[in-house]
């Protein structure tokens, strides 16, 4: 049976209250899925997962360094992810303060070791952002990525 995992870094606990929302989402839409904070993933942990959610918080327009040490540890088993679901999430104190380009960094390394990630027409479309702590909106774009990537997930996991 498939599963997945949301991985964060947190240090305010908005990007952790995002990644508990995406991840009772996708429990919700009938996929197993944990909710870790990176610190308590090894690289090689990841290739039992068939979705795998990537969240950080902006630092300077880019992801936080313990999200970018995982995929940098990841660099030895290029390839191993190959097929597999992803998606991102970003928090950020500002407007304008480097969401989407966060977003962007884990899809793009989500991309070059071959995963498949699926953007979305409605809403946030690279994945959900937040200003600060999660509002409703921010708290609905949430849930709906978790259901997307939960019926994805299904979709292309026998």
């Amino acid at each position: 049976m498939a599963k997945g995992i949301v991985i964060y870094y947190s240090r305010t606990g908005n990007t952790k209250e995002m990644a508990e929302i995406i991840a009772k989402a996708m429990n919700e839409a009938d996929l197993p899925t944990e909710c870790k904070s990176v610190g308590d993933v090894k690289a090689d942990d990841v290739f039992g997962y068939d979705a795998i959610v990537v969240g950080s918080p902006t630092y300077y327009g880019h992801m936080a360094g313990p999200i970018k040490q995982l995929f940098d540890d990841l660099v030895s088993r290029h390839g191993q992810l190959d097929g597999k679901i992803g998606a991102a999430f970003s928090s950020a104190a500002n407007i304008g303060g480097g969401n989407e380009t966060t977003i962007m960094g884990i899809i793009e390394a989500m991309l070059i070791s071959g995963m498949v990630v699926q953007g979305d027409p409605q809403g946030d479309h690279y994945g959900p952002v937040s200003i600060g702590k999660p509002d409703k909106r921010v708290r609905q774009q949430c849930e709906r990525r978790g259901r997307r990537i939960a019926e994805l997930t299904k979709k292309l996991v026998p």
